[in-house]
């Protein structure tokens, strides 16, 4: 309990001063995620990656996309977790299997724009950070089709944060010279 206390008050020290961890090249950072929609997960989660002073801001783009993977992923396997426990409501598993199926689809499309970003085909890499983006939605739609079945509030966040990644992702990539 101590510890999860501890990891909450750094985390929210982190948010106030995001610099405040960290060392390496700043100016870039701080311009590029400056254009973004959430300085603050731009700056905290770029200086956090070792290989962001060395990067470019495509670069910067690839990482926060990887960011974004590592959410899809993660949120995947958390649902397909939930599917083992014991539980005889089949309705609830058919959504949580069709919501860990969505987020798998979400890291393929945004592992999808890594390769785009690759060949320089920046509008393909926008639509597919877009997609990763809006996987989601369905997930959340699918809840809402039962009334008796509750969005999950961890989910809910998974979700805001996937949706908050992918928007510093595509803010990064619209000031990339096209």
């Amino acid at each position: 309990m101590a510890s999860k206390i501890i990891f909450l008050f750094l985390l929210f020290i982190a948010h106030l001063h995001p610099h405040a961890f960290v060392n390496g090249d700043s100016s870039l950072i701080k311009k590029t995620c400056k254009n973004t929609k959430y300085y603050n997960l731009c700056f905290s989660s770029l200086k956090s990656d070792p290989s962001s002073p060395n990067a470019d801001p495509k670069g910067l783009a690839v990482i926060m996309i990887g960011i974004g993977i590592t959410n899809a992923t993660s949120t995947s396997s958390y649902l397909s977790s939930k599917l083992l426990s014991p539980t005889n409501n089949t309705t609830l598993k058919r959504v949580l299997k069709e919501c860990a199926d969505k987020y798998s689809y979400a890291g393929d499309a945004l592992q999808a724009s890594v390769q785009d970003l690759a060949n320089e085909a920046f509008d393909y890499a926008y639509m597919h950070i877009a997609a990763g983006k809006d996987y989601p939605n369905v997930c959340h739609n699918a809840f809402k089709r039962y009334p008796g079945l509750y969005y999950p509030p961890d989910l809910a966040r998974r979700e805001d944060g996937l949706k908050h990644i992918c928007d510093v992702a595509t803010g990064i990539i619209d000031n990339l010279d096209w």
